[in-house]
Order: structure tokens, then C-alpha cells, then sequence
């Protein structure tokens, strides 16, 4: 490999290589994605899918999905489906190779035996108060048990009788036994098992003794032969425990997997904790975990994001080794980038001010060709209705414009795209609230689009429908879900839903050419000079039609959101 192309390994891929280069586990590479179904997938996960998958494609390895289902009080069946439909949306398959931790129970049970054996693990009765009092603080060495120095016999008695049920939650734990005076924390007598009489999504009630995350994990890795066990950056000071169980297990110069550990990915202005996405669904704030302002795959599925813009943002971000915050405008690009080269664009207004054409005949009607895609010339074109009566958006009109205002005023002109150069000749006004309810203009008929006159020069040009012609739909404004561009980081005795956006979500009834009622469920489109619209999979039925708006066609928070880009 020449010396360029060695620059452009991130880190991870550096290791990787290294490790096939000194035949390592014979040069393979196996991946594995680990989540726990406790909630759904959010745009971090899909960072660690695109790496994990991505990293076996590139080295002609495998990637397993595992999950990580060692917590029965808090896990879903529901969640287990919609991980794996993302996992697939998104554009990759594990194909044979799906399994959970409880597959292992039974493994993993006969090593906590070995473990206690050998004493290294002991049961301690103590609550998990007493425990957590008890391991002291980073610069104070931790206190013993008083039940570490019960006997082998003791203790594989009474972890045989946790596993039989015959105590009630909470009683007592069994714990490796390794150094109490650790400066890592984690490693002083951390919990292998705790009790829990709770119903297991697949094994029932044959277990009531669960294994912490600590123990589970690197011996599954084991298991399923993983190679590179990548983990986010809050697990690098968990690497110590995963190496010491391997060492208790796995004999010296056989096959062993490595974690490795990146940066995870955060996001300005919003939150990646599923404790508080689930508070988000709970409370009703947002329309479930699937709401198009959530963070979560199958939000922004809904919303109108593609697997391939979530995919090229996940390559844009890259790997770190140190934790920063993207800036939500890099996610929001990458989608109007596919959706552009994508989209066919419609004629739709959201706002609607009547527009009468004086001088265009009443019982007149014409066909005018519209290009679908200007990035796609296999798209073609498509034909839309003109008549005398049209509708424009009201903010496209000022009485009183300011001097770079290049939209309709009284006595501007202004093109309709793909029609006529129109004039405003009068404004008419609600006499009860003096609000403008109608524009009389006048057209010139020799400025269709693609006549001899079709290149009068005007600074604006808008887009419009045709009011006899247009079809009502309702049209859903996303916009981002807090105010603030770290919500985490809030004042003492507040709460994280303090900086909610009350503006988050508008609904409004939009008129729309008549082409877009053809447009069914997921599929997406570019409003003209308005945004990319994605049609609703959920409030969509053969009577009503909902948009809801991916991104618009800029970035509006740009302003708002310099100080991040700095920060990157």
C-alpha cells in the first residue's frame, strides 16, 4: 500500500491492517454490532452499524449482529424487529450470522463456575448500596467484602441456589474477585451476576441470575470468534475487565478478540440518550420513537432521510479517537445532497395568496411542460395545468418591498416558473382586517416559457399552482427538537426539556399541483424553492395525503449554528 493511501486509514484501519500484516487470529476480520433492545436505534447507532459492516466489507471479513439481551426488565421484542428492519434499511445484512447473549447463558454460567473454582469470584450478600460505598474513589483504594474470603464450596453453593431461585432480587451478587486497591475502578470485585425474577423475551422463566454487560460481552466476542470488538470511547476504561476475564479463560497464544474503542457520535441540538428519547415517548412530547424530530433510524426514515445520505454522513464524520459534537447541519447536507440528485421537483405553496391574471381569458386553460429533475434528464418532463386564477406563496408579496427584495410588489414583475412574466397592478385588501386577500395582475403572453420573448430579464421568479386545478394536502413542518445547541448541558435544577422547541412542529394545509396526489407513502420529492418533502408512512390513507418536510432547501440555522462548525 503507497504511503497516500496509508494517510487516509483512520485509525481503526490501521490496527486492523496491522494485525493481518502479523497474522493475527489468521489475518481474519470479524466484527460484531452488540445493541441491547431497550429502545430503538438512533443516528449514533448507525455511525457504529456503517463502521462495523464497513470495516468487514473493506477487509473481506464477516460482521455479526448480536444482541445484547442480558437485562430482562428492560427489553422488547418490538425493539429486537425494528433494529433489525433498520439494520436492513440502511443497507446491510449479517445474513446467517444473528445471535444473542442468551445464547451464551449457559456458557457463561459454567465460567462463572470455573471462575468461583478457581477462586476468582466469590457471592456477597451486601446490597448493591453497600457495594457501591465500598469501592472507594478513584485516589482511595476500595474496602474488601466481609464475604470475599468465603470458601470455593460456599460460594459454588450458593451460586447454584441464586441460579435455582431460592433467593428473592437484590440478595446477593456474585462478584469477580480481582484488586480492590485498583486505581480503575471497574476493576475492584466488579458484579458478574445479580438476581432478577423477571421473564426473558426468549428464555421465559428458566433464568432468574442475569450477567452484567462487563462479563457477557467479551465472552460472547470469544464465542462468535470476533476479531476487533470496536466499542465506543466511554468502554476504554473497561478494556482492563475484558482482557482479565479473557485471561481467565482463554490460554496463552489462542485466539482472543481486541477491543478497540472510538469516539461516540454527538449531535448539536440533540439528545442521544435513549433514557431520555424513552422519556421524550413517554410523556407524549414527540409522536413515538419513530416521530420525524427524533434522532432515532426509523424518525428519520419517516422524515424522508435515505439510507445512502446517512450513510455518506457517517463517512464524512469519519473516526475519532476524541469525543466532539458534529454539527447537525453536516447530517442535514448530506440528505438535501442525495435528495437533490434524486427528487422530482412539484409545484406546491404553503401559504396561499390568490393571484387573478386580469388580462389572461376566464375560460381559458393550458398545458405547460415542467422539467421532474434537472439533475436527472432520464426523469423528463411532465405536464401542469395553467388557468386564469393561481395561487403564490403570501411571503413571495410585499406592499412596501425593501430595495434586494426581488419577489412581487405593487408594479413588479416577476416570472412564474416554467409560464408567464406577471405585474402587479392592484392589491386588494380585507376591509375588517387589512389583510391582503388578492393580487390583480396582468401576464405577458409573450413570455412563455421557450418563446421567442421567454428570456425577458426579471430578478425573481416564483413558484405557483393553479387554482382551479390545485389539490389540498397537509404538509408537516419538522424543525429541530431543542433550542439550545447542547441540551444536555443545563442549569442546576433544570431539566433537559427545557430548551424544547415550541416551534418544532407546524401543521398547515398546502395547495399542491395535481401531479403530487400520485405520490404514495416514503416516497420524496422537492417542493420548488420550499424544501424536500417526504409523503407521511403513518397519517397517509387513500383519502388525506400528509408531507412532511425533510430538510428545507437551506440551511436556516446556519447563523445559529456557526459556533459549532468552529468547533469542528
Amino acid at each position: 500500500m503507497n504511503q497516500s493511501s496509508e494517510r487516509s486509514l483512520n485509525f481503526i484501519e490501521q490496527i486492523i491492517e496491522e494485525d493481518i500484516r502479523n497474522n493475527k487470529n489468521e489475518s481474519r476480520v470479524h466484527t460484531r454490532f452488540p445493541p441491547e433492545p431497550n429502545g430503538y436505534l438512533h443516528i449514533g447507532h448507525a455511525k457504529s452499524i456503517c463502521l462495523n459492516f464497513g470495516l468487514g466489507k473493506k477487509y473481506n471479513g464477516l460482521t455479526n449482529l448480536r444482541f445484547d439481551d442480558t437485562n430482562p426488565t428492560k427489553e422488547e421484542e418490538e425493539y429486537v424487529k425494528s433494529i433489525m428492519n433498520d439494520i436492513r434499511w440502511l443497507g446491510f445484512d449479517w445474513e446467517d450470522r444473528l445471535y444473542y447473549a442468551s445464547d451464551y447463558f449457559n456458557h457463561l454460567y459454567e465460567w462463572a463456575l470455573k471462575l468461583i473454582r478457581n477462586d476468582k469470584a466469590y457471592v456477597d450478600d451486601q446490597t448493591v448500596e453497600d457495594i457501591r460505598r465500598q469501592r472507594g474513589t478513584p485516589t482511595r483504594p476500595g474496602l474488601e467484602s466481609p464475604y470475599r474470603s468465603r470458601s470455593v464450596d460456599e460460594n459454588l453453593d450458593l451460586f447454584q441456589r441464586m441460579k435455582n431461585g431460592e433467593f428473592p432480587d437484590g440478595t446477593r451478587v456474585l462478584r469477580a474477585k480481582i484488586d480492590m486497591s485498583s486505581p480503575n475502578m471497574h476493576m475492584r470485585d466488579p458484579v458478574m451476576y445479580r438476581i432478577l425474577h423477571a421473564s426473558h423475551h426468549r428464555t421465559g422463566d428458566t433464568w432468574c441470575i442475569y450477567p452484567m454487560y462487563d462479563w457477557a460481552h467479551g465472552q460472547s466476542d470469544y464465542l462468535e470468534g470476533i476479531t476487533h470488538s470496536i466499542c465506543t470511547l466511554e468502554f476504554e476504561i473497561h478494556r482492563p475487565l475484558y482482557d482479565w476475564f479473557l485471561d481467565q479463560l482463554v490460554k496463552e497464544g489462542e485466539y482472543r478478540p481486541r477491543q478497540i474503542e472510538f469516539a461516540r457520535l454527538n449531535l448539536s441540538y440533540t439528545v442521544m440518550s435513549k433514557r431520555k428519547l424513552l422519556e421524550l415517548v413517554k410523556e407524549g412530547i414527540v409522536d413515538g420513537w419513530n416521530d420525524p424530530r427524533m434522532p432515532t433510524i426509523s424518525g428519520l426514515r419517516r422524515r424522508g432521510y435515505t439510507p445512502e445520505s446517512i450513510r455518506s454522513f457517517a463517512d464524512r464524520v469519519g473516526v475519532a479517537k476524541r469525543d466532539n459534537v458534529i454539527d447537525v447541519a453536516l447530517l442535514e447536507y448530506s440528505v438535501r445532497e442525495d435528495l437533490n440528485k434524486k427528487s422530482d421537483r412539484r409545484l406546491a405553496v404553503l401559504d396561499p395568496l390568490k393571484v387573478t391574471l386580469t388580462n389572461y381569458p376566464e375560460d381559458r386553460e393550458e398545458k405547460l411542460d415542467a422539467i421532474n429533475n434537472p439533475e436527472d434528464d432520464s426523469k423528463g418532463k411532465r405536464q401542469i395545468p395553467f388557468s386564469r386564477e393561481i395561487y403564490i406563496e403570501r411571503n413571495d408579496f410585499m406592499e412596501d418591498p425593501p430595495r434586494k427584495f426581488f419577489r412581487l410588489g405593487p408594479g413588479r414583475e416577476v416570472r412564474l416558473k416554467y409560464a408567464y412574466i406577471i405585474k402587479c397592478e392592484e392589491v386588494i385588501k380585507d376591509p375588517a382586517t387589512g389583510q391582503v386577500v388578492e393580487l390583480k395582475c396582468t401576464y405577458d403572453p409573450e413570455t412563455k416559457s421557450g418563446m421567442t420573448r421567454s428570456d425577458k430579464k426579471v430578478k425573481g421568479t416564483l413558484h405557483w399552482v393553479s387554482a382551479k386545478h390545485a389539490r389540498d394536502i397537509e404538509v408537516r413542518l419538522y424543525d429541530r427538537l431543542f433550542m439550545q445547541e447542547d441540551p444536555n448541558d443545563v442549569e442546576e435544577g433544570k431539566d433537559f426539556k427545557y430548551s424544547l422547541n415550541p416551534d418544532s412542529l407546524k401543521i398547515t394545509t398546502g395547495k399542491a399541483e395535481p401531479a403530487l396526489l400520485e405520490a404514495r407513502p416514503g416516497d420524496k420529492v422537492q417542493f420548488e424553492r420550499t424544501g424536500y418533502f417526504c409523503v407521511d408512512s403513518k397519517y397517509t390513507t387513500s383519502e388525506r395525503i400528509v408531507f412532511n418536510r425533510t430538510v428545507p432547501l437551506r440551511d436556516s440555522w446556519a447563523k445559529i449554528s456557526n459556533s459549532t462548525h468552529k468547533k469542528k
